[in-house]
């Protein structure tokens, strides 16, 4: 308040409180991530197939001595060169894959530290770097993935979550840690190698690593599947619409 030349009070321009709004976090869409994941993840399952029916040829075929070169350092045998080129397909099929997954793993994160923040209690960066820390990978990603998922669940009328089962992280996961292992076991015996007997080996393990490499993919496929769905049906109910992409 001041006062003009006559004495009377006039008013003083008051700074006006800033009421702007503080930016709300939206939801992004899984859909279209979670759609090209599943492609790659059936194209895995396709290579675990594949990787299945050549291990077992040819372990049939090495036992019954139709390549007795097989193996050894100066061997260029069909069973040589078909396990040298299914460990060389592997890599860049599985690099993608990962990639992928981990990118829509942290798209749902977000999307759940927005659905469900009580169920949430570790933060974004966890969803990605918790897959390359050693040894705690093993069970970081899944303690996240149960985490998104607890969040992710609907509400029913009386506004309480939906109870939903875990099965679906719980077997995925252990199948996947399952394929790890056999994808070990398969390159240390093929690397071993070193003669018909020692591939054959290498090979009947090639078909196990594939048998549990196809379970996992399905499974993963499941996973992505299922949770992608449960949050575009808890986006409905709230708190809102997916931003654009």
């Amino acid at each position: 308040m001041s006062f003009s030349a006559t004495g009377s009070p006039q008013p003083v321009d008051e700074p006006v409180p800033d009421f702007t709004p503080e930016p709300v976090a939206l939801l992004r869409p899984p859909g279209g991530l979670a759609t090209a994941t599943t492609a790659l993840l059936a194209l895995s399952g396709l290579y675990a197939l594949l990787l299945t029916g050549t291990g077992l040829y040819l372990g049939f075929a090495l036992r019954n001595g139709s390549y007795p070169d097989a193996g050894t350092e100066d061997g260029g045998t069909l069973p040589d060169t078909l396990m040298a080129l299914a460990g060389l397909l592997e890599i860049p099929l599985l690099i993608v894959t990962a990639a992928l997954f981990i990118t829509w793993f942290h798209r749902v994160h977000h999307n759940a530290l927005i659905l469900g923040p009580d169920a949430v209690t570790r933060s974004a960066a966890w969803a990605i770097g918790g897959w390359f820390v050693p040894f705690a990978f093993l069970r970081i990603p899944y303690k996240t993935a149960k985490e998104i998922w607890s969040a992710s669940r609907l509400r029913g009328p009386d506004a309480a979550h939906r109870p939903v089962s875990t099965a679906p992280i719980t077997t995925w996961w252990l199948v996947w840690i399952a394929a790890l292992f056999a994808n070990r076991v398969f390159g240390i015996l093929h690397d071993r190698a070193d003669d018909a007997d020692g591939l054959a080996t290498a090979a009947t393990a090639a078909a196990v690593y594939g048998v549990v490499l196809l379970a996992a993919s399905v499974l993963a496929i499941r996973f992505v599947r299922g949770l992608t769905a449960m949050q575009i049906a808890k986006a409905a109910q709230g708190p809102g619409p997916f931003a654009a992409e």
